[in-house]
């Protein structure tokens, strides 16, 4: 739900104001669908600033990006100016009821090419009702399959509740790649060793496809040695995985989802929405070579 009001300028769909200059307008389209799960089971790292500002940046580079909202707060649907009031069809739907993804799918407002699936309270308890299903890690997978056959996507981005339970299982199962935020703070690095035997797990029983891609730093302050020491020790764990680009710290961050829309659109103009357009181009040219 929206707190504060947003006027007719902020929401506007389409390429933002202002793109920096070492970012091209166009991103490369890569050669297959690339489905991409934004995952850390730590709360508070910006799994979904990440997700909905990775995504409006690649669709404001010219690509087709579809959202789903796999947290039962619904933060990523409100960021992406998206409805999702109790009853609304959405990723419920499609993991509980088999509902075809193509009948939830929106378009979003914060760019031409953005589309989502809403998430709702109702996700809520599917976590116990998915337990009784059969093949319960596979609904997502098998939904974005049949989806792929009929629509052109570019991008698939999943954004997840901070566990690792059903639904971010599920959201493992159907991805390629693996995003993960990590943010410049103390204890970065705790709990990150139990998603990697996660990974490991979902890679030899479910998803041999399945690779660690990207992991962005976030909340970076400069001004402090802190943030410099974690970013030193996270690109040491993860030489190739680690993004050249890191999101600072900012309080714009933080205010852009309480007019229920991305940073990008909200203060285009800003530190962090210039580092997520870095980060967008950096993911689009990596994709070139997949």
């Amino acid at each position: 739900m929206r707190t504060l009001s947003t006027s007719p300028t902020q929401r506007i769909a389409g390429t933002p104001r202002i793109i920096p200059r070492d970012v091209k307008r166009d991103f490369p389209k890569p050669a297959s669908t690339r489905v991409m799960v934004v995952v850390n089971q730590k709360g508070g790292v910006g799994k979904t600033t990440t997700t909905v500002n990775l995504a409006a940046a690649l669709a404001n580079g010219g690509l087709k990006v579809l959202v789903l909202d796999l947290d039962p707060q619904g933060n990523a649907s409100t960021a992406l100016g998206i409805d999702h009031g109790p009853g609304t069809p959405g990723t419920y739907e499609v993991l509980l009821d088999g509902v075809p993804l193509v009948d939830v799918v929106v378009d979003s407002p914060e760019a031409s090419g953005l589309q989502a699936v809403p998430a709702t309270v109702d996700l809520a308890g599917a976590e116990l009702q998915l337990v009784q299903m059969v093949g319960r890690e596979q609904r997502l997978a098998r939904a974005i399959r049949a989806y792929l056959k009929d629509h052109d996507v570019d991008y698939i981005l999943f954004d997840c509740p901070p566990s690792l339970g059903l639904l971010t299982l599920n959201a493992l199962v159907a991805a390629s790649e693996i995003i993960i935020p990590i943010q410049c703070e103390y204890y970065a690095l705790e709990g990150v060793s139990q998603l990697m035997n996660t990974i490991q797990v979902v890679q030899r029983e479910l998803n041999p496809e399945l690779d660690l891609s990207t992991v962005l730093l976030t909340m970076f302050d400069a001004r402090t040695k802190l943030s410099a020491q974690v970013a030193r020790e996270v690109r040491r764990h993860f030489a190739d995985q680690t993004l050249g680009s890191q999101i600072p710290r900012s309080v714009r961050i933080a205010e852009a989802p309480s007019y229920g829309q991305t940073l990008l659109q909200f203060d285009p103009s800003s530190a962090g929405a210039k580092a997520y357009w870095r980060a967008a181009q950096e993911i689009a040219n990596r994709g070139k070579a997949r």
